[in-house]
């Protein structure tokens, strides 16, 4: 070898390269108002689920009923919940909302409109639009693309799920 530094030394440096440039394209970390705010959203939709599945009735260990299931999922929920309120400023992975995250609720937005009409007038025109809104408008692909795509994806949902399988789903034609 023609170094003068020795291999380890040369190692450690890249390493502390990689973890600046990883550290540069981070979004900013949340602070302890996002992590509380979080925290007591989990803890809230655990103890919604949780009343839920108490309707529907959780039966016996022997027996279980139709809300068993989701009265385990709703106490790991609030359990899940009550240890990130306990954690709330000791990490430092959780993210800033930044433009990307408005772009998620953005898309859960848009299926909870898909699944609010899909059952009134089908899932033609509510897949076809969901798709390109999706394509077009959270992942910037071009109105070509975007039209093409949703339209080929819900002819060919239609012909294998309706058309071949019979599936009792909500449709149109």
């Amino acid at each position: 070898m023609t170094s003068e530094e020795p291999a380890p030394a040369r190692l450690s440096d890249a390493v502390h390269e990689v973890e600046e440039v990883e550290h540069e394209f981070r979004p900013p970390v949340a602070g302890r108002v996002t992590d509380v705010v979080v925290g007591i959203a989990v803890v809230g939709l655990g103890v919604a689920a949780l009343l839920g599945s108490l309707a529907l009735g959780v039966g016996s260990a022997r027996t279980p009923g139709t809300g068993t299931w989701p009265l385990l999922v709703s106490v790991a929920l609030v359990v899940l919940g009550i240890g990130l309120l306990a954690m709330t400023g000791r990490t430092r992975d959780a993210e800033r909302f930044t433009r990307a995250a408005w772009l998620v609720l953005a898309g859960l937005a848009t299926m909870i409109a898909f699944v609010a009409v899909v059952g009134v007038i089908g899932f033609e025109i509510p897949a076809a639009l969901l798709m390109f809104v999706w394509l077009r408008f959270l992942g910037h692909e071009s109105w070509r693309t975007s039209i093409i795509t949703s339209l080929a994806t819900v002819v060919a949902f239609y012909v294998v799920f309706v058309g071949l399988l019979a599936v009792p789903i909500p449709h149109m034609f």
